[in-house]
């Protein structure tokens, strides 16, 4: 349910990194005001670095597994850019979304399998998580 609320949100006019975080919250695994921590994660951080969806899947690992809880997200952020890259072979915004111009209808289509994939990783990984406990 995590990867349709996802492009549903970013469809609805959210960034990359907020559709995923926003989809967590949906879900009920993050609160509400970590919405806004998201922001800043978008168009790779404003400045084409690492994808935004990645970032808020990041993000809501760390929330969920990282210091004080789990202990796991570090490990768990290795394993889902290990799974991105198997399909996207990159990172980087900027090299993900190449040839595409930032503003057009294109890029945002292009975009919303990175959301959705991204999304997708972090559903698995969390289930994953969920069902060893």
């Amino acid at each position: 349910m995590l990867k349709q609320r996802a492009v549903e949100n970013f469809k609805n006019g959210y960034s990359c990194s907020e559709s995923v975080v926003k989809a967590a919250i949906d879900e009920g695994l993050v609160p509400v005001d970590f919405l806004s921590a998201a922001t800043s994660f978008s168009g790779g951080m404003g400045q084409g670095c690492l994808c935004g969806a990645i970032a808020g899947s990041q993000m809501v690992i760390g929330y969920i597994h990282g210091k004080g809880k789990t202990e796991k997200a570090r490990a768990l952020a290795k394993e889902f850019i290990e799974e991105f890259k198997k399909n996207h072979k990159a990172t980087c915004c900027r090299v993900l979304t190449a040839g595409f111009d930032f503003h057009s209808p294109e890029r945002k289509a292009h975009c919303v399998n990175m959301v959705y994939d991204c999304a997708k990783i972090l559903e698995i990984i969390l289930e994953k998580e969920l069902s060893n406990v």
